[in-house]
């Protein structure tokens, strides 16, 4: 991997050409750290929020664990983190919803089995579709230039998310 530099002005006791970036200290990487990570959080909010979304993001992340495969609670609540009271309460509403079905496991009585409904489908469709527009409806604020540095940010945020 390269390393992180930073833009610097030219100074007359440079040996360096004024265009070459040099390192970035170790204060200036901890800084670029702390700045991305909080403003990948935040747009990553931004979307789930600002879209007028259908379902609250936890129900969300369940259908969409759902739209994988069929699930049982347990293995859902294991997945997502969080404890099997809160992955019933989870599930309750959104078979209460009709978005999602309950069937007894063929071979284990005592198991549910989860999956999506027709319904289920089309919200996971419609929010997806919602978080698009309002994302694509934030970049028109932006300037070409803008835009195209977007492109070139979003090819190295594909790169650090895949080491």
């Amino acid at each position: 991997m390269s390393p992180i530099t930073a833009p610097v002005a030219p100074s007359s006791t440079q040996a360096t050409p004024p265009s070459a970036p040099r390192p970035m200290t170790r204060a200036q990487r901890d800084r670029l750290t702390s700045d991305l990570r909080m403003a990948c959080m935040r747009i990553a909010r931004r979307v789930r929020l600002e879209s007028d979304a259908l379902v609250a993001p936890h129900q969300f992340s369940v259908l969409v664990r759902l739209e994988e495969r069929p699930s049982t609670p347990k293995d859902l609540a294991t997945i997502e983190k969080v404890s099997a009271p809160s992955m019933t309460r989870t599930v309750n509403a959104l078979v209460d919803l009709g978005l999602v079905a309950r069937a007894d496991d063929p071979t284990d009585g005592r198991q549910v089995i989860l999956s999506l409904t027709p319904a289920g489908r089309e919200t996971i469709k419609e929010t997806r579709r919602r978080r698009h527009q309002w994302f694509a409806s934030q970049l028109e604020t932006l300037t070409d230039d803008e835009r195209a540095l977007l492109v070139q940010a979003t090819a190295l945020l594909e790169r650090v998310a895949a080491e």
